[in-house]
């Protein structure tokens, strides 16, 4: 790849033509094998047999392992919320002090609350202190450091049942109607029925939530008193008892108890989250892209052009577009999870999004062959016809 127009890209790995197997269901990568070392003198090699390519939903990016992912953290003990309820307007100070008073209650907080919607579908949502909040979250959760600092960035952690009813992506990054992008950057089992996500306080603020409105009471399971709640909060407070709301997931449900940050799972879903940057880029470009540069990481480079990574990056390109995709808190040129969506920014910033001839001139750009375009355009083609 070529990110500078002075530059002329030299690296094609391998030309990929696409075709789908009914048996198998899965794609046939035909390989021809030419490496062009310049745009007049392609260099040929000897033929190779086509060989079957897996499923991009099946092929897992390989990366550096991040110490934050794991589980493990300072010790927090976890004391999740018993009652949760949401009050007409912000909570007063005395009647915080009354709620602290009610038999059975151990502790008692008061945070924003808010909706969103993204294309159209509402999102309920805490705005919290992640710092004072984590203590408050079931212990797999707590013991997630990535989780916190992902909302300390301005990111959404979003319920574990949010993600699979929504079908969304970790990783992508939504637009709010009228609002930012958010980037999902994980999904937890929050236990906060009806509480879609969580996002952070000083977030919460400019999106304009309510402040002060939803109260969280810890205590003896089952003994909280409702109507004692909804006394103290006043008419038209919403009161959830947490306990009894607890459901058991179904086999078709994520196991509640896995938290999920930062990556996901497969290229399919890395190609479509980092798209997502880019509105109107469509993922299975990226994924054409990441075929004939290095087989989706398989041939990282360096090239003789001294392109690297699995996007096959020139390191002075990768300083303005790199970015950090995983939130591990650094851009590394070499991680399929920062490469891809750093590739998308790349096109994006070339007019990708705008499809058509802007499309096109955006794929030169990345590198300076219309061969190379219609090629990436022939295998975005296939990608879609197999993953419709």
């Amino acid at each position: 790849m070529s990110g500078l127009p002075t530059f002329r890209a030299v690296m094609l790995m391998v030309t990929a033509v696409l075709a789908v197997t009914a048996a198998a269901g899965g794609v046939v990568v035909f390989l021809d094998d030419d490496l062009l070392t310049s745009a007049q003198e392609p260099v040929r090699r000897p033929a190779r047999q086509p060989t079957a390519a897996p499923r991009l939903d099946q092929l897992v990016p390989e990366a550096e392992p991040v110490k934050d992912f794991g589980a493990g953290g300072p010790g927090v003990t976890a004391t999740p919320p018993r009652v949760l309820a949401i009050a007409p307007s912000a909570v007063p100070k005395q009647a915080k002090l009354k709620l602290g008073e009610l038999k059975h209650v151990q502790k008692v907080t008061v945070v924003d609350a808010g909706a969103v919607k993204v294309s159209g579908t509402a999102l309920n949502l805490l705005a919290v202190d992640p710092a004072h909040f984590r203590s408050w979250t079931p212990q797999p959760v707590a013991d997630q450091p990535a989780v916190w600092s992902a909302l300390a960035r301005g990111e959404l952690v979003a319920d574990t049942s949010t993600i699979s009813r929504f079908g969304m992506i970790l990783g992508a990054m939504y637009q709010v109607d009228g609002g930012p992008t958010l980037r999902v950057a994980a999904s937890a089992p929050l236990g906060l029925h009806g509480v879609d996500g969580l996002v952070s306080a000083d977030l919460g603020r400019s999106l304009g939530f309510a402040p002060e409105v939803a109260v969280l009471l810890h205590g003896k399971p089952g003994k909280i008193s409702e109507s004692g709640v909804r006394k103290l909060l006043g008419k038209g407070a919403q009161v959830v008892m947490l306990d009894s709301a607890a459901r058991t997931p179904t086999r078709n449900q994520p196991n509640p108890q896995t938290v999920n940050v930062g990556r996901p799972g497969s290229f399919l879903e890395l190609y479509k989250a980092s798209a997502t940057r880019c509105p109107g880029l469509s993922w299975t470009v990226l994924a054409a892209i990441g075929q004939v540069e290095s087989s989706h990481g398989r041939n990282n480079g360096p090239s003789s052009a001294g392109a690297l990574g699995p996007m096959q990056f020139m390191p002075a390109t990768w300083k303005h577009y790199g970015v950090d995709g995983d939130g591990d808190g650094k851009a590394d040129i070499w991680s399929p999870y920062d490469a891809v969506p750093g590739a998308a920014n790349y096109l994006c910033a070339n007019g990708a999004g705008k499809g058509g001839e802007k499309l096109r001139k955006a794929i030169w750009f990345y590198n300076h062959s219309w061969d190379y375009v219609n090629k990436v355009m022939g295998i975005a083609e296939a990608y879609a016809r197999t993953y419709a």
